[in-house]
């Protein structure tokens, strides 16, 4: 697959958090190669971020996406030519249907929403996320018009989260791999240093990836590979349980503030959470990416060197 270098104006990213500082300093690379005009950063009055923007000369613009009104957006936003929105769900619910309805009021050029997770046509409503069901507001939203151009990026989950304990997939003091329904469902993960190097490229030649949902992946594997996985490289056994549907469900009912425990029902399904590697945009430029053996062996020697 051959990219086409597109001319690009000033690129505004939401967020410098773990995924939006990746987005940023891969854009700075571009930027300094000549492969997009400038790049600009929108954060929250006081953050912390300040000094990395200043290294990568960065320009920062301020506004909180929570409270910001959606005409307010608009106005910061019409001075960009694309908008990369790497905020997440920290706003709560609303806050991406405001900021996509402030995109398109600014009618700006090109816009990447955040979507950086499961195939959200695919699961469809329903899932029992109340933000994936938002994520389809979106896409609507974006599907309706005409004069905003669009890119989403569907990444999976970002590989760390296997490890997480809140997640609770795997619990490493116990030994325990959890099956989330079945042992053949299967998870697509990528790392944010490998999104961030996707969504930079996808931004500098976005007409080659005009009002698509665009597939990456570090690794897709099943549960049961998830086990050998960790069993090969860790080097010891791993307990194997499986959670089944009804099982999730009634855990979710139970605790209806629990915000993990609606992830774990949401991601036990045979589709829409993953897709092949040998079919995504990665493979075919044939990217290097973290696939999750190499990821376990760094989070392993990350462990073991820490006092």
């Amino acid at each position: 697959m051959t990219i086409q270098n597109a001319s690009n104006g000033a690129i505004l990213v939401l967020g410098a958090g773990e995924l939006g500082a990746c987005v940023l300093r891969e854009l700075a690379k571009l930027r300094d190669a000549g492969q997009v005009a400038s790049v600009s950063v929108l954060l929250r009055p006081g953050s912390g971020s300040a000094a990395m923007m200043r290294e990568l000369q960065i320009s920062i613009v301020e506004a909180d996406l929570a409270v910001a009104t959606e005409d307010a957006l608009a106005t910061i936003f019409s001075g960009f030519d694309q908008i990369i929105c790497c905020t997440g769900f920290v706003g709560g619910l609303g806050t991406q249907r405001k900021i996509t309805a402030a995109v398109l009021a600014a009618g700006v050029t090109h816009y990447i929403p955040w979507q950086f997770g499961v195939d959200y046509d695919v699961v469809g409503r329903g899932s029992g996320q109340d933000v994936w069901d938002e994520q389809l507001d979106v896409r609507d939203m974006l599907r309706s018009q005409r004069k905003v151009h669009w890119t989403i990026v569907s990444t999976g989950m970002f590989t760390s989260f296997v490890v997480l304990p809140e997640f609770g997939l795997v619990d490493m003091e116990q030994g325990i791999v959890r099956a989330l329904g079945d042992w053949d469902y299967a998870l697509t993960v990528t790392t944010p240093q490998d999104i961030g190097r996707l969504t930079a490229l996808i931004a500098a030649s976005w007409r080659d990836f005009d009002n698509q949902v665009v597939h990456v992946a570090g690794d897709t594997f099943t549960y049961d590979e998830l086990a050998d996985t960790l069993t090969s490289v860790l080097g010891r056994p791993f307990t194997r349980e499986r959670l089944s549907v009804p099982q999730l469900k009634a855990d979710a009912a139970a605790h209806p503030d629990d915000m993990m425990s609606k992830y774990r029902l949401a991601f036990a399904r045979k589709d829409g959470v993953a897709w092949p590697k040998d079919q995504t945009l990665n493979s075919k430029l044939g990217m290097n990416v973290t696939d999750l053996a190499a990821w376990l062996c760094e989070w392993r020697d990350r462990k073991s060197s820490t006092p």
